[in-house]
């Protein structure tokens, strides 16, 4: 079944890390907000409401923690006009914005930022209309993928969506990523059936497939590390409060690893280092395999027998106890290099990480640097990603920490 989404996408601007000029720029904002004479959710760190509407969106205690950059703003738009306004006022105020759909990235780019920011959640954005007679659907990108398969389940008993098993992850982030899941082999990706979308963009126009052009569509279904607009929803055809600190890794095997070689990964388990550790395997193949890497910014099809995902989790407080599992981690991920994909080890977006390289967290990031990560992630596609990034943001109006860069002359 094909699904349309509303789509939202992380927005980052310039900002000074000046704590006078970060007070100047929230209240420039604030003023540009309230001249609207639209009615905003608003939240300030003097609002009383504000730790807890931060923290519902947040899944990693990691990023929950005293010394963890907080947002200036929170807004929780109910609209499109005001998703506008905001993106406008944010622009003009020189500040950054980060969009939360689920709150599932794995390093917290999407509630998270070294500069001052404002957070647009999306939890009011959640509306899904499914037509049973062609068997599409508009889904807004607040709307997690649990809501999505049981909106879909009271319509039909025999329709479903390809994407990911767990049921408060944001359709927005899913699908912006391609979206993995255990229909994959049958049906692709999620955003292999995607096919229209709405979108924000840095200037405050609301697009569609047909306005926003073939690029920019191609761009915003897989390539996660591309923020380029807002998403308000997309055509296919929130959530639980955090209770565990975690860091994850991506991987891809496409040669088998024998029983042999497997047995080193048990010493890892069975040493005691970490308290809770779970490897996924997703196996490929299938439609996978018929897919070109060139469809969607999403590369990983033939040639893969299954991606990895390497979770730890930890309920102790403190960079000890932190460092000891993220440590645990790295040395499983290097025990692993000879046993997967190489030159590049690719990576899945989805699964971020920002130890395969990060882009400059304040001023421009250069072609060569975002490479790092982006050859990883992307592949070949990467150097299309910068091009349509060059034609439709070339001011890297959106950016974070392993987003796509514009070239610059």
């Amino acid at each position: 079944m094909m699904i349309s989404w509303l789509f939202y996408l992380s927005l980052l601007v310039f900002s000074s890390s000046l704590c006078a000029a970060s007070a100047d720029a929230q209240e420039k904002f604030l003023q540009c907000l309230y001249v609207s004479n639209q009615k905003h959710s608003i939240y300030t760190p003097n609002n009383k409401s504000y730790s807890s509407v931060l923290q519902f969106s947040l899944q990693n205690l990691r990023f929950n923690t005293t010394k963890t950059p907080k947002p200036l703003v929170i807004v929780t738009p109910v609209s499109e006009a005001e998703i506008q306004r905001v993106i406008l006022c944010a622009k003009e105020s020189s500040i950054h914005i980060r969009v939360c759909s689920g709150g599932h990235d794995h390093e917290g780019l999407s509630y998270v930022s070294e500069v001052p920011f404002v957070l647009i959640d999306l939890i009011d954005h959640r509306n899904i209309t499914i037509n049973i007679d062609d068997k599409t659907a508009w889904v807004e990108t607040g709307s997690t993928l649990g809501e999505l398969y049981h909106k879909i389940s009271k319509k039909s008993k025999t329709l479903g969506f390809p994407a990911g098993i767990c049921p408060t992850v944001g359709v927005g982030g899913h699908i912006s990523g391609g979206g993995t899941g255990v229909m994959l082999r049958k049906y692709g990706l999620a955003a292999d059936n995607v096919i229209d979308a709405r979108l924000i963009d840095a200037d405050g126009r609301i697009l569609d497939r047909k306005s926003m052009g073939e690029d920019l569509f191609w761009a915003i279904r897989g390539g996660g590390g591309f923020p380029r607009g807002e998403s308000l929803d997309v055509l296919i055809s929130r959530g639980l409060p955090p209770t565990l600190y975690s860091k994850a890794k991506p991987d891809y095997v496409q040669k088998p690893i024998s029983v042999q070689q497997l047995e080193g990964i048990w010493d890892f388990f069975n040493a005691g280092e970490a308290k809770f550790e779970q490897i996924i395997s997703t196996p490929y193949g299938g439609r996978m395999d018929e897919i070109s890497e060139y469809e969607l910014p999403f590369p990983h099809r033939v040639g893969n027998l299954y991606e990895i995902q390497y979770l730890t989790f930890w309920d102790e407080e403190g960079e000890e106890e932190a460092e000891r599992h993220i440590s645990w981690m790295r040395r499983l991920y290097a025990h692993m290099e000879p046993f997967v994909s190489a030159s590049p080890r690719a990576a899945y977006i989805n699964y971020r990480d920002l130890d395969i390289g990060v882009n400059n967290k304040k001023g421009n990031t250069s072609y060569a640097q975002a490479k790092v990560s982006g050859i990883k992630y992307f592949k070949i596609n990467f150097d299309r990603l910068v091009q349509v990034k060059t034609k439709v943001d070339p001011s890297n109006f959106f950016r974070n920490e392993q987003s796509i860069p514009p070239l610059v002359e």
